[in-house]
């Protein structure tokens, strides 16, 4: 996830901003999974703040956008 990396380098420290499942290119499905790890652990330079926001698919629930802040 190098992507990921280069989007949180742009930030400043104590910064808000989001992270989506697009912004990375994969679907909201995976998404959930790791921003589910996400919130557990802040070893990415920031830490999960807010609601996560949630697309239905199929009848179900997925994480497809967070909100957090640099660290």
């Amino acid at each position: 996830m190098a992507k990921l990396d280069d989007i949180v380098k742009k930030q400043k420290d104590g910064a808000k901003f989001v992270i989506s499942a697009a912004m990375l290119g994969i679907e909201p499905e995976e998404f959930d999974i790791v921003a589910k790890l996400w919130a557990e652990e802040c070893s990415h330079g920031f830490v999960v703040t807010g609601v996560p926001h949630r697309k239905c698919i199929d009848g179900e629930f997925f994480i497809d956008r967070i909100t957090v802040t640099k660290v």
